[in-house]
């Protein structure tokens, strides 16, 4: 059955007892402190560690100090919130320290150590791989052996809501024997999810796959905003650099890895068996299956926008565990903060693809949004990434909503 919380308007909405995720807010003229979501509420978390009604190191700009302390840790508090906002004789120590989240401020959750992105959607790299190479195999020999990643970079992952500037960089028109710079031309998206990392690892020591969710805090939606136009000519030969590193938009709120519980998956089969240390264990299933949307508004459309793609984590090829034991496979460790995406999740059938350079076939097949044609973001557009799952088995199983990934293309700043 459903949990039944006292909090107005918390049951039925995304963000219900059973969900329960963290950030970090302010009000006008405060300082930023943790809090906990429910419903349309923002728990202050501060507040109550001052009153003594649940402990830990709450008065921070930062997660990252709770999130150290490791899953027992995490456990007692999520116990304890629960019965906080479900108990109506919690009602009057706890009401106190609600305030609507429309009237707070939300901050960066928590500071990102590392940033590492994968590439782990065989469709979305099969997808790429027939525009780039379609008169060679979709996929590269090594894809199916090990989980493909790049390193980013930590200090422009950006919360929600933040303005995206469209990148300047050296591109190579259609065509042309020397590269000119300027704006990207071919500003895309990624529909991505990510795990925080919150108990590090030692240096030099390995992750089992089995032991890696013990390391992961929670969940967020990214969108690995992208320069197609900058990536394609500075990736030869070695990846991702300036094409990548701008922006990337994570949400407000870090849902925790226990409220998914209830949405694992074994994840499709694999083929060939990976090695020992990146194989599955099949009776502990790590994929996701978490329902995703992207949903763009062109500049001058209606507010509401419209969804131009919906796909599904739960066919990832390499889940989350087996990411982070490769990433630790030759001795570089986990940090708290650090933050692991998905890369791009594509479904199979058309209309599922996780960026525009697959929905529009790298512009030749042009997506027509609330009347108005785009092949690649203009300025003004914004673009929302969304997630959901139901908490449990059941018609009357509560719905979790995770936090929106949004941000608004704005134009960018020349070079000189």
């Amino acid at each position: 059955m459903p949990l039944s919380s006292w909090v107005p308007g918390a049951d039925g909405s995304g963000f219900p007892a059973e969900h329960l995720p963290y950030g970090v807010v302010s009000a006008p003229g405060e300082r930023p402190r943790v809090a906990v979501r429910i419903g349309d509420q923002a728990l202050d978390l501060a507040r109550l560690a001052a009153d003594g009604v649940v402990r830990g190191p709450f008065d921070r700009h930062s997660l990252n100090p709770f999130m150290a302390l490791g899953p027992t840790a995490w456990a007692a508090v999520r116990e304890r919130l629960t019965s906080l906002v479900c108990d109506p004789a919690e009602r009057a120590a706890v009401a106190p320290a609600l305030a609507p989240v429309d009237g707070l401020t939300a901050h960066l959750p928590f500071t990102v150590a590392d940033y590492v992105d994968c590439y782990s959607s065989i469709e979305h790299a099969t997808n790429l791989g027939r525009l780039f190479r379609p008169d060679g195999e979709p996929l590269l020999p090594n894809w199916r052996h090990l989980p493909v990643a790049y390193h980013g970079r930590a200090g422009t992952v950006v919360v929600s809501g933040t303005p995206i500037q469209r990148p300047w960089g050296q591109r190579l028109p259609p065509g042309a024997a020397a590269p000119v710079v300027g704006p990207s031309e071919r500003l895309d998206i990624e529909l991505e999810l990510g795990v925080v990392v919150g108990t590090p690892s030692g240096p030099g020591v390995p992750v089992p796959v089995a032991e890696a969710p013990g390391h992961v805090f929670g969940v967020v939606l990214v969108n690995d905003w992208s320069a197609r136009d900058v990536q394609a000519w500075e990736y030869q030969p070695l990846g991702p650099f300036l094409g990548k590193s701008f922006a990337t938009t994570i949400g407000a709120w870090v849902t925790p890895l226990a409220a998914l519980d209830a949405v694992r998956a074994p994840g499709p089969p694999q083929d060939p068996e990976p090695f020992p240390h990146l194989r599955r264990d099949p009776s502990a299933p790590w994929a996701l299956a978490l329902d995703l949307a992207v949903e763009l508004c062109p500049a001058g459309a209606p507010a509401a926008g419209e969804v131009v793609t919906r796909s599904s984590a739960a066919g990832l090829y390499w889940t989350f565990p087996q990411q982070l034991a490769h990433l630790t496979s030759n001795g570089a460790h986990l940090r708290t903060g650090d933050l692991v995406a998905s890369g791009t999740i594509s479904g199979a059938r058309r209309g599922s693809e996780g960026s525009l350079i697959e929905l529009t076939r790298a512009g030749a097949e042009p997506l027509v949004v609330a009347g108005v044609e785009r092949r690649f973001l203009a300025d003004g557009d914004t673009v929302t990434l969304r997630a959901a799952a139901a908490a449990g088995p059941g018609a009357d199983a509560a719905r979790l909503t995770l936090a929106e990934a949004s941000g608004t293309v704005v134009p960018g700043r020349p070079l000189t």
